[in-house]
């Protein structure tokens, strides 16, 4: 029985640690982000490779 309350209140101390640490982040401006949403919609979500624009290159010059 004193395993589990042992186990129990570390488990918790963890937790306010790392509830405390996030709070402490977002308070600072960790997860603060301006630039990048206004510049996302420019950006394509396809990764273009090297093989895929030989190929475009390829089929431009005919």
């Amino acid at each position: 029985m004193e395993v589990i309350v042992v186990l129990l209140s570390s488990s918790i101390l963890i937790a306010v640690g790392f509830l405390i640490a996030f709070i402490w982040s977002v308070k600072n401006g960790q997860y603060d982000d301006d630039y990048s949403p206004s510049v996302r919609i420019l950006f394509d979500n396809k990764i273009k490779t090297d093989s895929q624009t030989k190929i475009t290159s390829k089929t431009k010059k005919k």
